[in-house]
């Protein structure tokens, strides 16, 4: 099992050990003083952590989270993590994501699209992860698209999600093809299944070539 990265603790919440930051709630969690859960049903990331894959994650890094929805996952990444540049293209969920950010000051929203990076060149700074949850075909494609911000020894946190590429195929033959796809920016460092909190969703840790 990985070491938590600083900020990340597991405590009781109803009886039951969980992940959790520092921060205010956000999505109707569960709260202890100034924790609150983390839920890894919720999020995928939180998953890869409850499955003890090697993120690499010790806090305090530099993040671009593509994919950052309302903010469910990327408030839990802000509250440990450092400045953090969340990509999210559609203007609903946008909203929600402002109001998030209000009470995290590292937290900054980009109402832009993942797969076009140069919009967003001239704002965000190198970056030490990428945390990527997009739910579009082509998601190695945004990852390998985006990985000019990663730093040298950087880290990739990726989701691959089967029924976004493929409705129809086996979900190890959309991983491996896009995992195939990854491998021309990224040497893939680990891969895990996301179940039982998620589905037909694969975890990956990555790092540049």
């Amino acid at each position: 099992m990985s070491e938590l990265p600083a900020g990340v603790e597991r405590r009781e919440f109803d009886g039951e050990s969980r992940l959790s930051t520092r921060g205010e709630p956000v999505y109707g969690e569960p709260t202890d003083g100034a924790w609150r859960a983390w839920d890894a049903r919720r999020s995928k990331l939180g998953a890869m952590i409850e499955l003890g894959m090697a993120t690499g994650l010790a806090g305090g890094e530099t993040v671009l989270y593509l994919g950052a929805a309302a903010g469910t996952t990327v408030s839990h990444v802000a509250d440990f993590a450092g400045p953090t540049y969340a990509v999210e293209f559609a203007p609903r969920p946008m909203r929600d994501l402002l109001d998030v950010a209000a009470s995290r000051n590292r937290l900054f929203p980009l109402l832009k699209d993942a797969r076009s990076p140069e919009t967003y060149a001239h704002i965000v700074e190198p970056v030490d992860v990428i945390v990527q949850d997009v739910a579009t075909r082509g998601q190695a494609a945004v990852a390998n698209t985006n990985a000019r911000f990663l730093n040298e020894n950087g880290r990739l946190l990726a989701v691959i999600k089967a029924r976004s590429e493929d409705v129809v195929a086996a979900p190890s033959d959309v991983f491996e093809r896009e995992l195939d796809t990854l491998r021309e920016s990224y040497e893939i460092l680990e891969t895990e299944r996301l179940e039982p909190f998620h589905d037909s969703h694969l975890g990956v840790v990555a790092r540049p070539k």
